[in-house]
């Protein structure tokens, strides 16, 4: 039986919800370094690679070899800038949620291998572990109505609200960063943060900026029940 939610033919410029968790539902982020370099790989693959001043660099000759190496790193890793649009994010202890546009039919598929393979890399390196740190290839979901499309990015951006603590444990026993949410581009939605590869224009249009009950901010954070918007989401009951 097909898995549930695991889109078989993605479609070029179109909107897509992306889940995926740690095997086992065991947690992918362990401390305030393993969230930074998620998110910086993010930047890397969504943000123009500038290859004149790559190669500028990499002609200097006094940068280290460490230097070298990593601007080599830079010049052949892959780059999906104008072929995947991020509008929204959030990531949790144990899985994150992405909301996207991708342009070409591959571009999504492309993106997240790549993703999924290198903060995997990073990950068992760090922790000295071998073996796949998802539960399995990430799920996605087509964003097909309107409703869909203004819900979605609430639905993310709640979940980092909800899960607000002082102190977190992982099972290893070290104690977490303190959080005041989890890292989301919530911010950004707020004005609080600029981001390049962050855009959430389309989705703030629906909201006004100067009054307060009609705002993106008394949207995501009003008491409901999400019974709308858990019908697309991904997660397992």
């Amino acid at each position: 039986m097909p898995a549930r939610n695991r889109t078989k033919q993605y479609i070029e410029n179109n909107y897509y919800h992306i889940y995926n968790r740690g095997v086992e539902k065991r947690l992918i982020f362990l401390d305030e370094q393993d969230y930074i370099v998620f998110l910086s790989y993010l930047k890397n693959y969504l943000l123009p690679k500038n290859e004149r001043i790559l190669f500028k660099e990499l002609s200097d000759p006094n940068i280290s070899y460490k230097e070298k190496n990593d601007i080599l790193k830079l010049l052949r890793l892959n780059n999906f800038y104008e072929e995947i649009l991020l509008l929204a994010y959030c990531l949790m202890p144990n899985h994150f949620h992405f909301f996207i546009k991708q342009r070409s039919s591959v571009s999504m598929d492309k993106f997240m291998q790549s993703l999924g393979t290198r903060y995997t890399m990073y990950f068992n390196r760090k922790y000295k572990r071998v073996g796949s740190l998802y539960q399995d290839t990430y799920k996605a979901v087509s964003i097909e109505t309107e409703e869909q499309f203004v819900y979605l990015s609430k639905y993310i951006h709640k979940q980092a609200l909800i899960h607000q603590s002082s102190e977190r444990i992982h099972p290893e026993g070290q104690t977490l960063q303190n959080w005041e949410q989890q890292p989301s581009s919530y911010p950004e939605y707020l004005g609080k943060r600029k981001t390049e590869w962050i855009h959430p224009e389309e989705i703030l249009s629906y909201f006004s900026k100067t009054n307060p009950k009609l705002s993106y901010k008394s949207f995501v954070e009003e008491k409901d029940d999400f019974s709308l918007i858990k019908k697309q989401t991904l997660e397992d009951a």
